[in-house]
């Protein structure tokens, strides 16, 4: 594709929370034409996430959060989501340890990654990577909740893995990477 993308010009738009920039470069066509392409990409950093799930009672962790994006758009309730959260400096697999002993307040012990795709790549350039993982009640080392100092208030939930996929159907759960963790271990089952 190097052949085929030629930068012009790059100026940042924002750089708070993360980093938003214009880009404007010329794109080679798959016909050989040449044309000039206006893009914005908003760059947070790479994140995981991961479904815990109890093959012995068949339920599943989850939480439940305020998300603004999703309130001002026209979703009221908080979302009820899989764990999940930013890499920062870690590598994929101790960053959702992390985030599963902070979120959801449990020291997952088996954790398997799954895949890792980009979640919207027509303006995000966030890459997810995926697990799923065992738990039991005696891997719950404190109440979770996340981090109040980075302004988390999460709700810890604790739901047969059928009731999570009745809520994908019923539109109690929209977020997508949450819809394709459950319905990916339900079409894996994880053996008890």
């Amino acid at each position: 594709m190097e052949d085929r993308i030629r930068v012009r010009s790059e100026e940042i738009l924002s750089d708070d929370w993360a980093i938003l920039k214009k880009t404007v470069l010329d794109y080679r066509r798959r016909d050989g034409q040449w044309e000039t392409q206006i893009r914005q990409t908003y760059d947070r950093g790479d994140g995981a996430v991961i479904l815990p799930y109890d093959p012995l009672r068949s339920t599943v962790l989850l939480v439940r959060q305020f998300r603004y994006p999703a309130y001002v758009t026209g979703h009221r309730e908080p979302l009820i989501e899989a764990c999940a959260g930013l890499l920062d400096e870690n590598d994929p697999e101790t960053a959702i340890r992390k985030e599963a002993e902070e979120e959801l307040g449990y020291r997952l012990k088996d954790i398997e990654r799954l895949f890792s795709p980009y979640m919207s790549p027509g303006s995000v350039t966030e890459r997810l990577w995926f697990f799923i993982g065992r738990y039991s009640p005696a891997d719950r080392i404190s109440a979770g909740g996340g981090a109040q100092e980075e302004g988390e208030d999460i709700e810890v939930l604790e739901m047969p893995l059928d009731e999570a996929l009745a809520g994908i159907a019923d539109g109690r759960i929209v977020d997508a990477k949450t819809i394709i963790l459950i319905q990916h271990l339900k079409l894996n089952p994880m053996p008890a």
